[in-house]
This record gives C-alpha cells, sequence and structure tokens, in this order.
C-alpha cells in the first residue's frame, strides 16, 4: 500500500492557496484600481481575500477575475521573497490604511517582508510556491461582507472567497463536495421542512420552533433525559437571569461580560440574562452540607442561556443568541474521576451512534502557561483523561497548553455524512469556580476537601446540534425523529372518515401521523410528502376501504404494496426500534 504524508500534502496547498490569494489581489487592484488591501490568508479549505472598493464585488465579477488570473498564471511569475526595514515598509503602504493596521502589530525585532511577483507586492511572510504558474487548480466561490478585524465598530469590507488544490480531480472532488453541502443546508430545509425561523421583529440569532421543529426537538429532548436519568443523573430547572453578585463570583462580570446581555435594574438590584448553567448548579450544590458518601453528584439541565454574539457570526442554528445547552455537572472525590470520565464518554458514544454518528475525532487540551489552580490536581485530571482514553483503545491527538485556564478537556468532534467535523462533546475540568465558590465536601477523614468538578456537554446546544443533525440526514431523518412519521394520503373526500380512523390507531401507538385532506390529486399529495421527506406514506382508496389494507409507499418512491394493519403496525414498530 503507497504511504500517502498528509502532513505533507496540507502544507502544500496552503502554498497553492496562499499564492492563489497573491494572484487574485494584484488582479482586483487592477480591475479596481482605488482598491485598498486588507488580508489574504489560507484557510483549512481554500483562501480568501478582504478589500475596501469603491464599485461593489458581485458573484458576476468572478468569472472575470478569474479570467485575469488564469492570464497571471500563465506568465509564469516567479514570487520574489524581500525583507524590508520598517520605515521602509511603512513608506511602501503609505497608502494602505488596513496594512499600515497589520505592520504596527509586527513586534519590533520581527522581520517584515513582502512577497512579489511580477508588479504586485504585498506584505507577507509566506510560504508560496515558487511561481504563479504552479497553481494546478483553483476556483473562486462567493463574495462576502466582512468587517475589519472582525469588529462591527471598524469598516465593512468585501470577502472575495476561493479555493485551490494539486490537480483539478481534487478541486473537482471539493466543488461537489460543496454542492452537496449547500444542498443539505439546514437553513433551506428548514423553509422546505418548516422547521423553525427567524425574524427581524424578533431580533437577530432568535429562534421560533414551528410546530414540525417542536416535534423533532421534544423528541431529542425526551430521549436525552430519559438517558440522564439512566446513566444516574438528577435533572433540575434553573432561572434564566441571576443577580450580578452571582456573576462576580463567578468571574463572568470581569472575563465574559462582552458576551452577556446589558444589566437590568429590578427593584434596586442588577440581574443579567444567564450566558451559562454552571453557576446555577453550583448553587444547588452549595444548598447542602455534602460527604464524601454523597459523591460524586450529577446535575444535569437542558438550560437556556442567552450570548450577545455579533450579529456578523450568526447563523441559522449553527450560531445564535438565545441556546438550550445540554450541560451537566459532576462534583466527584479524586479516586472517582476516571470512572466518571468513563462513564461520560459512555452515555457520549451511546448518544452519538443512536444520531447516526460513528466516527469521531478526539483532542485532549493540556495546560497553558497561565492557570489556576494546585498543579497536583492538573496532573492527576490529565492522567485521567489520558488513562481513560487509552483503556478504551481510542485514538486522540494532545494540544499542549490548549486547555482552559481552569483545567483541561477532552472534545470529540463528530464526522457527518459528507466528512465534515463538527465540534460537539466536550468535557472539562475546573478548578477555578470550587474554589471562587468555596465548594467542599466532609472526607472520611472529618475534614472538608475541595471536590473535582466535571463540566460536560455532550450534545452542546441543542440549537446547533439540530441544525448539525438536519445537514447530515439532508433532512431525511430516521423514523424515530421524524417530526411527521407517517402521512396518511386519502384518494377522495369520501375516504378521510377511513383515514382519520386509521390516523386514531396510529396515534394510539405513538406514531406521530398527518392525514391530507387537501383538495389536490393523489399524486400531488404524495410529492408533497416525499418533499418534506416523510418516511412513509399509506394512499386510501375504494379497496383500501373495502379490503381493510393500506397501500405503502417511502418517501424514496419505492411501492411497499398492500398489507393489513397489523402488519403495517409491526412494520412501523420494528423501524422505529431499529432505527433507534
Amino acid at each position: 500500500m503507497e504511504f500517502v504524508d498528509e502532513s505533507s500534502i496540507e502544507k502544500h496547498r496552503e502554498k497553492i492557496r496562499h499564492s492563489t490569494a497573491h494572484i487574485m489581489a494584484d488582479v482586483v487592484t487592477k480591475i479596481y484600481p482605488k482598491t485598498k488591501l486588507a488580508i489574504g490568508p489560507p484557510t483549512k479549505d481554500g483562501f480568501y481575500y478582504d478589500f475596501q472598493v469603491e464599485t461593489p464585488i458581485t458573484d458576476e465579477s468572478l468569472e472575470k477575475i478569474e479570467t485575469e488570473m488564469i492570464k497571471v498564471m500563465k506568465q509564469d511569475l516567479k514570487f520574489e521573497y524581500t525583507e524590508y526595514s520598517r520605515s521602509e515598509i511603512l513608506d511602501m503602504h503609505k497608502d494602505e490604511p488596513f496594512k499600515l493596521d497589520v505592520i504596527k502589530d509586527i513586534a519590533e525585532d520581527v522581520p517584515i517582508s513582502t512577497y512579489k511577483h511580477g508588479d504586485f507586492e504585498d506584505l507577507c511572510g509566506g510560504p508560496h510556491v515558487e511561481s504563479t504558474g504552479m497553481i494546478p487548480a483553483f476556483k473562486l466561490l462567493s463574495v462576502a461582507g466582512a468587517y475589519w478585524r472582525g469588529k462591527e465598530d471598524q469598516p465593512m469590507l468585501q470577502r472575495i472567497y476561493g479555493t485551490a488544490f494539486e490537480s483539478n480531480e481534487a478541486l473537482d472532488e471539493h466543488l461537489k463536495k460543496i454542492e452537496e453541502a449547500n444542498r443539505r443546508d439546514h437553513r433551506n430545509l428548514a423553509k422546505q421542512l418548516d422547521l423553525f425561523s427567524y425574524q427581524d421583529e424578533l431580533g437577530p440569532g432568535l429562534i421560533i420552533w414551528h410546530p414540525k421543529g417542536s416535534k423533532l426537538r421534544s423528541t431529542i429532548e425526551d430521549f436525552w433525559k430519559k438517558e440522564h436519568i439512566r446513566y444516574n443523573y438528577d435533572l433540575i430547572y434553573t432561572p434564566h437571569i441571576g443577580k450580578s453578585t452571582l456573576w462576580e463570583t463567578s468571574g463572568h462580570l470581569d472575563f465574559y461580560k462582552e458576551n452577556m446581555y446589558p444589566v437590568m435594574d429590578l427593584d434596586g438590584q442588577e440581574y443579567y440574562l444567564k450566558p451559562m448553567n454552571c453557576p446555577f448548579h453550583i448553587m444547588y450544590y452549595r444548598n447542602d452540607i455534602r460527604s464524601y458518601r454523597d459523591l460524586p453528584i450529577r446535575i444535569g439541565e437542558l438550560g437556556s442561556v442567552y450570548r450577545n454574539e455579533r450579529a456578523g457570526v450568526l447563523h441559522g442554528l449553527l450560531r445564535v443568541r438565545g441556546m438550550t445547552q445540554d450541560d451537566a455537572h459532576i462534583f466527584c472525590r479524586p479516586d472517582q474521576i476516571e470512572d466518571e470520565i468513563n462513564k461520560v464518554l459512555d452515555l457520549t458514544f451511546h448518544l452519538m451512534k443512536t444520531f447516526g454518528f460513528e466516527n469521531f475525532e478526539i483532542m485532549l487540551s493540556t495546560k497553558p502557561e497561565k492557570s489556576v489552580g494546585e498543579i497536583a490536581r492538573w496532573d492527576l485530571a490529565i492522567e485521567s483523561l489520558k488513562n481513560t482514553l487509552i483503556s478504551r483503545g481510542l485514538t486522540y491527538q494532545i494540544d499542549e497548553g490548549g486547555g482552559a485556564f481552569y483545567g483541561p478537556k477532552i472534545d470529540i468532534n463528530i464526522e457527518d455524512a459528507i466528512g465534515r467535523l463538527w465540534q460537539c462533546t466536550t468535557v472539562q475540568f475546573d478548578f477555578n469556580l470550587p474554589e471562587r465558590f468555596g465548594l467542599n465536601y466532609i472526607g472520611e477523614d472529618g475534614n472538608a476537601h475541595q471536590p473535582y468538578m466535571i463540566h460536560r456537554a455532550l450534545l452542546g446546544s441543542l440549537e446547533r446540534f439540530i441544525g448539525v443533525l438536519t445537514e447530515h440526514y439532508g433532512g431525511a431523518f430516521p423514523l424515530w425523529l421524524s417530526p411527521i412519521q407517517v402521512s396518511i394520503i386519502p384518494i377522495a373526500d369520501r375516504h378521510i372518515d377511513y383515514a382519520n380512523n386509521l390516523a386514531s390507531k396510529l396515534g394510539a401507538s405513538e406514531f406521530r401521523v398527518d392525514v391530507n385532506t387537501k383538495k389536490e390529486r393523489m399524486n400531488a399529495k404524495i410529492r408533497s410528502a416525499q418533499m418534506s421527506k416523510i418516511p412513509y406514506m399509506l394512499i386510501i382508496g375504494d379497496k383500501e376501504v373495502e379490503s381493510n389494507n393500506i397501500s405503502i409507499r417511502h418517501r424514496s418512491g419505492e411501492d411497499l404494496g398492500v398489507m393489513p394493519f397489523d402488519d403495517l403496525l409491526n412494520k412501523l414498530h420494528l423501524d422505529r426500534d431499529l432505527l433507534k
């Protein structure tokens, strides 16, 4: 078997993409002479460049830009590296405000360099391919708006996205993946399936769940609660707001205030909408004297939180301002840590596989330079995480120093149906909050000890997870998750009573059923059910009423034949249970 060095491939792609971004900037400045350049980095899947232009760049402009880029590539111009003094580089970019802003952030002792091809020279540290002719395949994808430095008080720029690869075959494969991702976009599917909406009158990043979306969500919530009870979690409910003193103690007002909604004054007291559930779970723990015999204590909640995310980063369900976190906090003794981590992973993989995710990427993040908590506690926590992963035979990567200042963590990314990775599960130790809130338990020795506190979110937020789940299945959810599981289609009005009776029988077996009584032809009703991605359609006509049998179709278009009601019910039960 031929060995493929993935690291080498990615490094080569980075050079290709960085170089392509430069060529694009060259062409844009020639087509739009008054352009001011910002930055143009390579990314995981391509590249982009930000511009300030007087004439807006449109999607229709991309073809013209591509054509001119090909001409530059055919010239096979060499990429030339040059270093300059700070005064020289400042003079070179005196008419480029965004470049000057970048230069200000470069340390005095760091060399400042450019890359030049032809008559175009750009502030850059590289790396690049040797010449413009060494870019095998590229494509410009889209134009979007982007604030300079990602800050809303900065100028709005135009960002051109593109991608580049080492071969036309690799590019074509990537473009097919993009096309498939667009087809699966949960925002478009939400409209098609009538799941949710967001409206200007309500405010950006705030979701209204429609009846079908609510059925999907409640199915997930009910399953989550049932499994957590089975894994011995105590489920609680906590308020949506808390006094400012709570957030001062937790440190959120010191470190997270910009992401919190503004203060509310109630009866002379200051309150904040909660951005996290942690302090409330701590309040529950602190409500009683805890003994070593009481531990571990596992507290779970589907708790609504609110974060003042910037408008520019909001994205359907994937980035919202009001969300429901599947939060839980575990308080345990040192000797219980590995067992608790194991149980968390057991529950994680059980949930994810039930939802249809089989492949995972695991990252272990260790102690950063700046941290709180005793070294011994860090060492024990990290060792416990490692031991648990190793004992399960799990492959993982270590992100040295990538932990939060308050503790190490495990992140689990799930792979969807088209190979994209989504950050989902986090298992995070916290040495900060137990100390801030003075948490303790009475040990076997009669003395007070600080418990180990583990944050864990398995799905992340319900909103984001449902967005990912929708794209994973392309809206065609398995039977147990489908908002409407069966659509009953009476051919004529005289068949409606039979259809309604059938719906009542299926409803009694806890199936979610819709009876289509619209004045439409049968084929139109079938097409409507298929567009709504309803798993099963039951066709009711004279033959079905007379024989007391049911004609069944699958959303794929497959005709499943005719069967008695009891056989239908058994089939539906079997499919629902197998798919769950």
